[in-house]
C-alpha cells in the first residue's frame, strides 16, 4: 500500500492545483469522475487507460483551462434549455445539430450552448484517434470527451440561471459542483449504481440528450433546496467573503454548505456516480466504432507490469467497496 500511495502521490504532482471553474464541475469533480470511469471499463480497454491514468486525470480539465484564451470554448460546456421554452424545451429543440441550426441559427446555438453536440464532435475525434492508433490523440480526446460528458450531468449546465444569478442565489453553481464534492467526498459512494452498466451506445447522440434531460429535471429541486436551507440562516451566517487582487468575493459558508448538503448531497453524489459509467460507455463506443483496435500494441510493455496490475487490483477493490477517498486513492485528493 505504501508503494501504491507513493506512486499516486507522484502522479498527482502532475495535476497542478485544484480550482473551481464557472460553468463546469470543479477541477476536483472532473478528476474524480474521470478516474472512476477508468475502473468501469472492460478488460480490453482498461489496461491501456490505467497506464495513462495520470495523464487522463490531468487532461480532463484542459477544456476549462483554455477558456480564458479561447473565447469559443465557453459555449461548449452547457446548453440553456429554458431559453427555448420553460415548459417542454426538449420537444422544441431538434437533436441533430444541423436541424437545430436550421431552426434557430448557428449564432443562437452558440449563445445558449452546444454541450450535447460537443460531446458527439469530441467522440468522433476519439474514433479517428483510435483508427489511426494515435496514442497521444486517444489520451487527449478521451480526457476531453470525459469532460464534456461530465458537464452534461450538472443540472446547472442546462439553464440560463446557471449560477442562481436570476433568483438571488448567486454562487449556487460553485456550491453544488465544487464546494459540496470537495467537502463531502468522504461520504460519497463513487461506484456505479445498479443498472448503470457500461455498454456500447447504439445512439450516442440520443444518450447524451437523455443525460441533459435528466439534468434539467433536477433543477427545481436544486433551487428549492437552497431556498429551504436559507430559512435557517442570516446573511451573516450564510456567506463568507474573501479578498484577492483587490476584489471582494462572496461565497456560501461551510455551515450553509453543510445544511444544503443534507438536502441535495445525495443528488450530487448520484450525478457523479452515474457520470462515470457514461464516460466509460462513450470511450467504449468510440473504440467499437474504430473497429476495436488492439490497445496492447500501443503499450510498452504490451501488458501491465505486475506492480501496475497489483495497484489496479487494489483500486478496483476500493472502488467496489466505496473506499477510494478513505484509502487516499483518488489522484484529485493527493497533495
Amino acid at each position: 500500500m505504501k508503494k501504491l500511495l507513493l506512486s499516486l502521490g507522484l502522479a498527482a504532482a502532475l495535476l497542478g492545483p485544484l480550482a473551481p471553474a464557472a460553468r463546469a464541475w470543479g477541477f476536483f469533480g472532473h478528476r474524480v469522475i474521470t478516474q472512476v470511469a477508468v475502473y468501469e471499463l472492460p478488460s480490453g480497454m482498461q489496461a491501456f487507460y490505467y497506464r495513462h491514468l495520470p495523464e487522463l486525470v490531468r487532461l480532463c480539465t484542459a477544456p476549462d483551462e483554455r477558456r480564458q484564451k479561447d473565447k469559443t470554448e465557453e459555449t461548449r460546456h452547457f446548453i440553456d434549455m429554458d431559453h427555448y421554452s420553460e415548459q417542454n424545451p426538449f420537444a422544441k429543440v431538434p437533436r441533430e445539430y444541423e436541424a437545430a441550426q436550421d431552426k434557430f441559427s448557428a449564432d443562437t446555438l452558440r449563445k445558449y450552448g452546444t454541450v450535447p453536440w460537443t460531446v458527439i464532435e469530441t467522440k468522433n475525434k476519439l474514433v479517428s484517434a483510435f483508427s489511426e492508433r494515435d496514442t497521444a490523440g486517444i489520451v487527449l480526446y478521451s480526457a476531453e470527451l470525459a469532460h464534456y460528458v461530465e458537464d452534461a450531468f450538472v443540472p446547472l449546465h442546462t439553464t440560463m440561471n446557471y449560477d442562481g444569478q436570476l433568483s438571488n442565489q448567486t454562487g449556487l453553481h460553485g456550491l453544488w459542483e465544487s464546494q459540496l464534492p470537495e467537502r463531502f467526498i468522504q461520504t460519497y459512494k463513487l461506484s456505479a449504481p445498479d443498472g448503470e452498466d457500461v455498454k456500447v451506445l447504439k445512439n450516442p447522440l440520443e444518450a447524451i440528450w437523455l443525460v441533459v434531460q435528466k439534468s434539467y429535471g433536477f433543477l427545481t429541486f436544486t433551487f428549492d433546496s437552497e431556498s429551504k436551507a436559507s430559512k435557517e440562516f442570516t446573511p451573516q451566517t450564510k456567506y463568507t467573503y474573501t479578498h484577492r487582487f483587490g476584489k471582494t468575493q462572496r461565497h456560501y459558508s461551510d455551515a450553509f454548505a453543510d445544511a444544503y448538503n443534507k438536502l441535495v448531497g445525495g443528488q450530487v453524489d448520484y450525478r457523479m456516480r452515474t457520470a462515470a459509467p457514461m464516460v466509460a460507455s462513450f470511450w467504449l463506443t468510440a473504440w467499437q466504432e474504430a473497429g476495436r483496435p488492439d490497445l496492447g500494441k500501443l503499450m510498452a510493455p504490451p501488458k501491465l507490469r505486475k506492480s501496475e496490475q497489483d495497484s489496479l487490483s487494489v483500486q478496483l477493490k476500493a472502488n467496489k467497496e466505496n473506499t477510494l477517498p478513505k484509502d487516499q486513492l483518488l489522484l484529485a485528493m493527493q497533495k
